[in-house]
C-alpha cells in the first residue's frame, strides 16, 4: 500500500486530535480439530492450540503501534462456535472448557476471546444444547470469554424455541452477576444473519468458510467523522454525506495498513477490515453527535432515523472505496452504555426503547448494551430478542441484542459496567405481556425474499 506525504500528515492529526485508532486487531483461530471423544485430551488441544497460534499477538501489536503511532486498543481471538466441538459433553464439561478458555486468554494477555457460541437458527443439535445450558455459569465464573447465539437468518427464519431459551439464559446470567450489575450479559450477544468474520465483541466467532487461522481488523473513528463535519456547518445533505464518505476512506486505508502489517509478522493472512463507528465515553467520540451534527438537535427525535441511514451508508460506501476487503459488520454500532451521547439522549427523554429498535433498521448491528430494569421478564427478554431477529430476517441484515435486565435496579437508575462498556441509564419495558408469543414456540418461516435461487 502506498501513501502520499498528505495523508500520512492526516492520520497523525486524526489519531492525536480525533481518537482515531484501531479497535481490535483479532486473530480468527479454527478449532475444529480439537474435537476429541476423550474431554481432558480436547481441552488441552484447545488449550494448546490457541497459545500456539496467538503466542506472539499481543507483542506484535504493540511494537506495531508504536512503530507507525496508531493506538491498537484490544487485542482478541475469535475460534470456532464451541457448540461444533462439543459432542457428547456434559454442562458441566462445556463450563469447564469455557474456563480453558479463559485462562488461555490470560496467559496470552489478550482482552476478550469470542466464539463460546452456537448457531441454532433453523434448530438445536445436542451439542448445542449443551453449550445453551451452560451459558449462564460459563460467562458469569470467566472474566475474557464472549458468547453469541444465532436464533434466526434470512434463509431460515427465527427459531422461537431458540429465542424463549435466550430469554431464560438473559435473566440467569444477570443473577449470577447481580454483584456486578449483571455484568455476564454484557458479554452475550443473540444474533440474526450473523456475519462469520466480525472482529468486534462479544459477538465475535471463526466461522465455517474461514481458514485454519487468520487476522480480521476493526477500526473505528466517530470522532474523526464528527470533526470532519464541524468544518463544513453549512454543507447540504448530499455533501455531508460525501464528507462522511471521503472520512471512512482515510480511516479504512490506515487500518488495513496497520492490519496487513501484523497479519505479515504474524505469518497469518490477512481476513477483513471491518469499518465500524463504534463510540467510547471519550469526549467528542460519540455516533450520536454525529446526528446531532448532521442536524438533529438530540438523538432520539424526529430525523434521526434519517440522519443515521445517511451515515451508514457513506461510512459503508467509503470503506469499500478504500478496500477490496471491508468486511464484518461496517457501519455504525448505536451501544448506548459507551456512547455518551446516546446517555443524553435516554436521560432527556428523547430516545427511547423503541425508537433505539427503529434506528437498527438502517444501522449496521441492533440494540446493543442496553441496560434495562431488572423485574423484566424472560418473555419480555425473548420478545424484544424476536422483534430484533424480524427486523434483521425481513430487510437481509445483521441485527442483534446485546441486554442487561440489572438485578434490583428501576427505570432511570444508572449503572456502570467499567471500562470501554461504560455506563447506562436503565430503560423501562412495555408493561404489557408477550408470553403467549413466546411460549407458542416452533419456527418463523423465512420469508418470500428467502427463496433467490
Amino acid at each position: 500500500m502506498n501513501f502520499a506525504m498528505t495523508e500520512m500528515l492526516e492520520t497523525i492529526r486524526m489519531v492525536q486530535m480525533e481518537n482515531l485508532d484501531i479497535r481490535t486487531i483479532t486473530m480468527g483461530i479454527n478449532l475444529r480439530d480439537c474435537a476429541d471423544s476423550n474431554f481432558e485430551k480436547m481441552k488441552q488441544k484447545v488449550y494448546d492450540k490457541i497459545t500456539a497460534y496467538a503466542k506472539d499477538l499481543k507483542a506484535v501489536a504493540e511494537k506495531t503501534e508504536k512503530e507507525y503511532g496508531i493506538p491498537i486498543i484490544n487485542k482478541r481471538i475469535s475460534v470456532t462456535p464451541i457448540a461444533e466441538i462439543l459432542g457428547t459433553a456434559s454442562k458441566e464439561q462445556a463450563v469447564e472448557l469455557a474456563k480453558t478458555l479463559d485462562e488461555a486468554a490470560k496467559t496470552l494477555g489478550i482482552d476478550f476471546l469470542g466464539g463460546f457460541s452456537a448457531l441454532v437458527h433453523k434448530g438445536i443439535s445436542k451439542g448445542e444444547q449443551t453449550l445453551l445450558d451452560a451459558l449462564p455459569e460459563a460467562l458469569s465464573s470467566t472474566e475474557r470469554v464472549c458468547g453469541s447465539v444465532s436464533v434466526g437468518s434470512t434463509k431460515a427464519g427465527i427459531n422461537m424455541d431458540a429465542v424463549r431459551q435466550m430469554g431464560e439464559i438473559i435473566k440467569k446470567a444477570a443473577e449470577l452477576t447481580k454483584d456486578q450489575n449483571g455484568l455476564a450479559c454484557a458479554k452475550l450477544v443473540v444474533f440474526c444473519n450473523p456475519v462469520e468474520d466480525n472482529p468486534f465483541m462479544a459477538g465475535a466467532f471463526h466461522g465455517t468458510g474461514e481458514g485454519e487461522a487468520v487476522i480480521n481488523v476493526g477500526v473505528s473513528g466517530p470522532g474523526v467523522v464528527l470533526n470532519a463535519l464541524k468544518r463544513y456547518p453549512d454543507a447540504d445533505l448530499g455533501e455531508v454525506a460525501e464528507i462522511i464518505k471521503k472520512t471512512a476512506f482515510k480511516i479504512t486505508r490506515a487500518g488495513e495498513l496497520i492490519g496487513r502489517v501484523v497479519a505479515e509478522r504474524l505469518n497469518v493472512p490477512f481476513g477483513i477490515m471491518d469499518l465500524s463507528l463504534a463510540p467510547t465515553n471519550a469526549m467528542n467520540d460519540s455516533v450520536a453527535e454525529i446526528l446531532e451534527e448532521i442536524g438533529v438537535e438530540r438523538v432520539g427525535t424526529h430525523g434521526t432515523i434519517a440522519a443515521l441511514a445517511l451515515m451508514n451508508d457513506a461510512v459503508k460506501k467509503g470503506g469499500a472505496m478504500a478496500s477490496s476487503y471491508v468486511g464484518g459488520l461496517s457501519g455504525a454500532f448505536i451501544p448506548v452504555s459507551e456512547d455518551n451521547g446516546m446517555i443524553r439522549g435516554i436521560t432527556d427523554n428523547a430516545l427511547t426503547l423503541s425508537k433505539l429498535e427503529a434506528m437498527t433498521c438502517v444501522c449496521s448491528v441492533g440494540l446493543d448494551m442496553i441496560a434495562i430494569t431488572g423485574d423484566a421478564s424472560a418473555a419480555t427478554i425473548s420478545a424484544i430478542i424476536a422483534d430484533e431477529a424480524a427486523i434483521g430476517m425481513i430487510n437481509n441484515k445483521t441485527t442483534a441484542v446485546r441486554i442487561i435486565p440489572v438485578p434490583g435496579k428501576k427505570e432511570g437508575d444508572m449503572v456502570e459496567f467499567g471500562g470501554l462498556l461504560g455506563r447506562a441509564p436503565v430503560i423501562g419495558v412495555n408493561p404489557y405481556s408477550s408470553e403467549k408469543i413466546i411460549q407458542r414456540g416452533g419456527r418463523i418461516p423465512a420469508p418470500l425474499q428467502a427463496l433467490t435461487n
